[in-house]
């Protein structure tokens, strides 16, 4: 292949893969046409992308971009899926999909999990699919923040807010014993 060509096929990977940062890596195994059009498609569905690449141009890529991918995850052929709104739904997608393409338990599998990449940190697939989404993170950090100005907003007004009760209560008791000897019968 000449410099020209390889120079090109870096470029289009360049331009697909700039800005992103989620990806999982698969290793397709004895897959066939029409299994591999099933996958794509149940992808595709999903809004993720999918691509086999060459291992020294993916890394090279990877590398560019800052990407940490284990070194294991370029050995065999490699297919990258990538393109969902968060890391746990690409990874919760794909690895439904990789479970459906292979319909017959007894069968062997499709496709082999090689890791994940989680905002350019290498990670597992498991891992992957526990992440919070961007919304859930958002959720989490508002929750620690509120959280305690609730529980002392709460400890302020509990004990005024039982005075007052307290005293309605009593209240209520002063004008039912008032109106008590008023409605009793004369004997």
């Amino acid at each position: 292949m000449s410099k020209a060509v390889k120079q090109l096929e870096l470029d289009a990977l360049r331009a697909t893969f700039q800005g992103v940062k989620d990806y999982v890596l698969l290793e397709p195994v004895k897959v066939d046409s029409a299994t591999e059009y099933e996958f794509r498609k149940k992808l595709r569905g999903n809004k993720i992308r999918v691509k086999l690449v060459k291992n020294s141009y993916a890394k090279k890529i990877f590398t560019e971009l800052g990407l940490n991918v284990k070194e294991t995850c370029w050995a065999g052929p490699t297919m990258l899926c990538w393109g969902a709104d968060s890391v746990k739904s690409l990874a919760t997608n794909v690895d439904t999909a990789v479970k459906e393409s292979r319909k017959d338990p007894k069968s062997p599998e499709k496709y082999k999990v090689k890791g994940a990449v989680a905002d350019g940190a290498a990670t597992t697939l498991e891992i992957a699919k526990t992440m919070p989404t961007r919304l859930e993170a958002i959720g989490e950090v508002l929750q620690a923040i509120l959280g305690p100005g609730a529980t002392l907003a709460a400890s302020i007004t509990g004990p005024g807010a039982t005075v007052v009760n307290l005293l309605t209560a009593i209240e209520e008791k002063a004008k039912e014993t008032a109106a008590a000897p008023e409605s009793a019968p004369a004997a």
